[in-house]
């Protein structure tokens, strides 16, 4: 069992108890697999030999996913743990307050030997750099937004930063150990998942075996555009900012798997404070109006998290947005420049995906 002891997974079984105070756990419990509610942990099974199973499905034929909140047995997939919908919180000092202490108490509880910081200089990164004793990196070319936002960011924090600064030989170079670790060769999942390997690669080679991540904090609390659009984005489909936010959690047992196993193939293991069960159960109580607050006409996201880091970060650093790591670090626009150096032309269909496979031949 990854991430939680078998005493503590059992009980939840027992208690129908989907947050029982872990960060995530997967692994084989009285001869089942079992899969937290979220999925933080990846788990998968031979599809012919559910009995055969792996942490890294690098190792096996024909993995299959345990789908998250599930025990798996030889005789299929059962769901054993549903998200609870709770009411949200009364008044919004409450909330913010209860989600202050979830975010502290979580980054605190976080074992800073052998740890570095992902930092982008936005506002998850930043409470991570603000409460953790752990050197900072930020990965991104020469001119890209993050590295800009990180320097910036670390100045306010009286904090320096490394920067990874990437080129195309470090992307061309990482493609297809990404694709290797994580089994997947779409455009959007690549993008995402080279500047970790990149940022994780350059921490594992300066000697750290952990890396803190910002993974969740958009999910939770409101940070996409799409939800802060949901009665009108057809990106979702739900049409309130809470059942929006809901909606997008669900998308984590997919993504996580992703993250942790581009991490773990450059040589280091994720700490992710905000998906810890105390941080998710505040976060669920969140009103629509927590979550993205309307400040004449213009949405701000993640407001209940922006108030919660004001005793923490400096006004400029709680209120800057932040773009999403594939377009802040310059990635997504530079392999879209190899894939059509290569003679992936735009007008293909997904040139850049077509790119990737080619690489991995």
């Amino acid at each position: 069992m990854r991430g939680a002891d078998t005493e503590t997974v059992r009980a939840a079984l027992d208690a129908g108890d989907p947050l029982p105070g872990t960060r995530g756990f997967a692994g084989e419990l009285d001869g089942q697999l079992v899969r937290d509610v979220l999925g933080r942990v990846p788990l998968y099974a031979e599809s012919a030999a559910p009995t055969t199973w792996a942490f890294d499905p690098t190792t096996l034929t024909d993995p299959n996913p345990v789908p998250a909140g599930h025990v798996r047995t030889q005789t299929g997939d059962e769901r054993v743990w549903e998200l609870p919908d709770p009411d949200p919180f009364a008044d919004d000092a409450t909330a913010v307050e209860t989600v202050r202490d979830a975010v502290e108490t979580s980054i605190d509880g976080v074992d800073t030997d052998g740890l570095a910081v992902a930092f982008s200089g936005g506002l998850d990164s930043a409470l991570l750099a603000a409460r953790l004793d752990a050197p900072l990196y930020v990965t991104g070319f020469p001119d890209s937004h993050d590295v800009a936002a990180a320097r910036s960011a670390a100045e306010a924090l009286d904090r320096s930063v490394t920067v990874v600064e990437l080129t195309h030989d470090d992307i061309e170079q990482a493609v297809p150990e990404v694709v290797r670790a994580t089994g997947r060769r779409n455009a959007m999942d690549v993008n995402i998942a080279l500047p970790l390997y990149l940022t994780a690669r350059r921490v594992a080679a300066d000697g750290y075996d952990r890396l803190a991540v910002g993974q969740g904090a958009d999910e939770l609390f409101g940070g996409y555009a799409k939800v802060a659009k949901a009665s009108d984005d057809p990106r979702v489909d739900a049409g309130t900012v809470r059942g929006a936010t809901r909606e997008l959690l669900g998308t984590l047992a997919e993504q996580l798997p992703r993250d942790t196993l581009t991490l773990q193939a450059a040589g280091v293991e994720p700490a992710a404070p905000y998906l810890h069960d105390r941080v998710v159960a505040a976060a669920l109580r969140l009103p629509g109006s927590l979550l993205v607050a309307d400040r004449d006409g213009d949405p701000t996201r993640k407001h209940a998290l922006r108030e919660a880091a004001r005793v923490s970060l400096p006004e400029d650093v709680v209120d800057r947005d932040k773009k999403a790591v594939q377009y802040g670090t310059l990635v997504a626009r530079e392999l879209d420049r190899l894939a059509r150096q290569a003679g992936f032309k735009r007008r293909m269909d997904d040139h850049v995906s077509q790119y990737i496979a080619d690489r991995c031949e």
